[in-house]
């Protein structure tokens, strides 16, 4: 089970990693995940992470109060509202919007009812 952990904190640390380069993907959400793995299975990989300068501010924000820092909530935002109006651009059909739309939207008040960090 040890390695099943590992293996799932390793892959979401990727997936994290990649989100920091391709602004559509998120990046906190999977950084979240890789420290619940990482507490799961590796002390060591847990407190690597949780202290790193860039990546351990937000996921202690998270652990601690379930925060989000408000530049986090802009940029998610802002995210959502280019991935809809590309998906406009490119004249979807009305029904694959309107469910976009509200996965989006449901997303956003997510989002925006945590307290800020």
């Amino acid at each position: 089970m040890h390695w099943l952990w590992v293996t799932g904190g390793l892959t979401a640390l990727g997936l994290g990693m990649i989100g920091i380069f391709l602004p559509l993907v998120p990046t906190v959400p999977f950084l979240i995940l890789a420290a619940f793995c990482f507490a799961r299975s590796s002390e060591r990989l847990h407190r690597w992470l949780l202290s790193h300068p860039v990546m351990g501010p937000p996921i202690q924000d998270w652990e601690r109060s379930g925060a989000i820092s408000l530049r986090g909530k802009k940029l998610a935002t802002l995210s959502m509202v280019a991935v809809l109006g590309l998906s406009v651009g490119m004249e979807l059909r009305p029904t694959i919007l309107a469910i976009q739309a509200a996965v989006l939207t449901v997303t956003g008040i997510f989002i925006w009812t945590r307290p800020s960090a």
